[in-house]
């Protein structure tokens, strides 16, 4: 009777242990998932996560018609370089061909990174994104806040992002007067600011009056991130994107350190391409990747959590709308707009002998991407595959 009683007594004491410990145990996890959002200070990419499988029977109906175009515009495999083509992040078509190095004889793989050109400029723009997605920057934030010495007063981020800044090509100023640059010393981001800063280059055009694309843009964003972060530009694109994305075979190229261990690039007729002065600069180039990568980052800009919608919206928003046409370009990221309301979003790259085409087919989850190390145009009829998977208007037969 006496037991009884003492437990009978004890239960609300019990409960109320219970109750304290299961909130201590929540505050201590709420307290731990706030450290670990804390600790992410960057804006990271998150990858997309499992996507709706696709069947084999769409596999069948579609893989016909690309490996058809394929052999069409590199006949006898004579691409040099990667192509791959996928749905939800799964694979449906890829082939690697041709010497990443003809000189030691080593192929092409899926593993081989290579230069990427100005594609670099959409991981730019991505990793300046997240930084504003973050409440780091802001997007019509003046650029001589973040950069002191930029000249332009005008000009705010979101002018460089869609190449309204009105500012000339580093690779024209620098080239043509030696008193502006020594074409034996390697150009770098911030020798760029400094010539903008200290030598009176003149505008092509008035601040945020039209579009003009222009790689001086990416090379003042990559002093952003570099500003904002407190990282270099290679770090700090490993640690928002790469690392977080598991794109193992993707970096940001350093001429001083890396040039005897990369993927050099070719002529039409395959006679090798050399460096010059402006191989150092970032932002605008200098991303080394596959194309297996490359689609990583794609279905992680693709996912859910990539922005907030206001942000979002405007990354897919044309910018430059002073002309008619349905040409146009956002927020790092070229863009066609029919008047049908079907609107196609890619981004083309060029530099020495590589080209380079990344699409990405939103509505239908299709990512389509090629990469070549020897020069031929044929990487950017790639946007012709389109119309195998939506309504894209471009010119697409089976007997060509």
């Amino acid at each position: 009777m006496k037991m009884s009683f003492l437990k009978k007594a004890n239960i609300p004491q019990i409960l109320f242990s219970v109750l304290v410990l299961s909130s201590c145990g929540k505050d201590k996890n709420n307290s731990e998932n706030e450290a670990v959002k804390e600790k992410d200070t960057l804006g990271k990419m998150v990858p997309m996560g499992p996507e709706k499988k696709i069947t084999a029977a769409y596999v069948n109906s579609v893989k016909g018609r690309i490996n058809h175009f394929y052999n069409k515009n590199w006949p006898n495999n004579s691409m040099n370089g990667s192509f791959l083509v996928a749905k939800n992040g799964q694979i449906i078509f890829e082939r690697y061909n041709g010497f990443a190095n003809k000189n030691e004889g080593t192929k092409i793989t899926a593993d081989t990174p290579v230069q990427i050109a100005s594609v670099s400029k959409v991981l730019t723009a991505t990793a300046v994104l997240k930084l504003i997605n973050l409440g780091k920057l802001d997007l019509d934030q003046k650029v001589n806040t973040i950069l002191k010495t930029f000249p332009y007063e005008e000009c705010t981020v979101r002018m460089l992002l869609c190449h309204r800044s009105g500012m000339r090509n580093y690779a024209y100023f620098t080239d043509r007067d030696k008193s502006v640059w020594d074409r034996h010393n390697q150009l770098t981001n911030k020798d760029i600011l400094d010539i903008l800063a200290t030598k009176n280059i003149g505008l092509e055009s008035r601040v945020g009056t039209r579009f003009a694309y222009c790689n001086t843009n990416y090379a003042m964003l990559a002093l952003i991130i570099e500003k904002i972060t407190g990282l270099t530009y290679k770090e700090a694109m490993s640690q928002m994107i790469f690392k977080p994305l598991g794109m193992t075979h993707t970096y940001v190229f350093d001429d001083d350190k890396e040039r005897k261990n990369i993927v050099p690039s070719y002529k039409g007729n395959g006679v090798e391409i050399g460096f010059d002065y402006l191989d150092n600069v970032y932002g605008d180039k200098n991303i080394f990747s596959t194309v297996r990568d490359l689609l990583k980052f794609d279905r992680a800009r693709n996912a859910p959590n990539f922005l907030k919608p206001a942000l979002l919206k405007e990354v897919y928003t044309g910018q430059s709308n002073e002309r008619k046409g349905t040409k146009n370009y956002g927020l790092g990221i070229r863009m066609i707009n029919w008047e049908t309301g079907q609107n196609f979003y890619f981004h083309n790259g060029w530099w020495h002998g590589n080209t380079s085409s990344y699409i990405t087919l939103q509505k239908e989850g299709v990512t389509i991407i090629a990469l070549s190390n020897k020069m031929t145009r044929n990487t950017y009829a790639v946007r012709k595959l389109a119309p195998v998977f939506g309504d894209y208007p471009f010119q697409f037969k089976d007997e060509e």
